[in-house]
C-alpha cells in the first residue's frame, strides 16, 4: 500500500487521539466519514497501525521510576538469546527490551515505585534471568519527553 498526505494526517491524529470518533476525523483530514473509515482499515490491514491502547500515568500508579539496565549475557548463542528473551517477557515492570549490537546484549527499560522496589527488581529478578552475566543501571532523575507519537 502507498500513503499518501491524507493518509499520514490520519495516522497523526490518530496517535495524537486513538480515541477520536470516525466523524470527526474525517472532518479533520476533508473526507466523508465511509471513505475514512475505509483508509483507517486499509492503514490497518497494511499492518501501518499496529494496534490501539490507552496509555496510563506511571506516578498516578505508583510507578514514577525508571532505569534503564544494560544487560550482558555469556553467550550469545541463538538458544540463549532465546531463552532470555522468553524470561524477559515474563517480568512485569520490565516495559521495553532491545536486543543491542555493542557492548551490552540488550537494553532494558524498567519501571518502578522506589528505591527498594528496584533493589528487588534488580537483585531477585534481572540478576536471576537466565545467562545474565552483567547488569549496568543508569537511573533517570527526570522525565524530559516521553511520546508514543512516530514522525509520519
Amino acid at each position: 500500500m502507498q500513503m499518501d498526505e491524507r493518509d499520514r494526517m490520519i495516522l497523526r491524529l490518530l496517535q495524537k487521539d486513538g480515541r477520536i470518533s470516525n466523524a470527526d476525523l474525517a472532518e479533520k483530514v476533508n473526507l466523508s466519514a465511509s471513505a475514512c473509515l475505509r483508509r483507517v482499515r486499509l492503514l490497518e490491514e497494511a499492518g501501518f497501525i499496529d494496534h490501539y491502547t490507552m496509555l496510563l500515568n506511571p506516578a498516578r500508579i505508583g510507578k514514577p521510576g525508571n532505569a534503564f539496565v544494560n544487560i550482558a549475557i555469556t553467550r550469545q548463542t541463538r538458544e540463549a538469546l532465546e531463552t532470555f528473551e522468553k524470561e524477559i517477557q515474563k517480568v512485569p515492570e520490565v516495559v521495553e527490551c532491545y536486543l543491542l549490537a555493542g557492548q551490552s546484549d540488550y537494553l532494558v527499560h524498567v519501571v518502578y515505585s522506589d528505591t527498594a522496589d528496584y533493589e528487588r527488581i534488580h537483585s531477585e529478578v534481572l540478576t536471576q534471568l537466565p545467562g545474565v552475566e552483567r547488569v549496568q543501571t543508569v537511573i533517570t532523575l527526570r522525565e524530559v519527553k516521553r511520546t508514543t507519537e512516530l514522525p509520519v
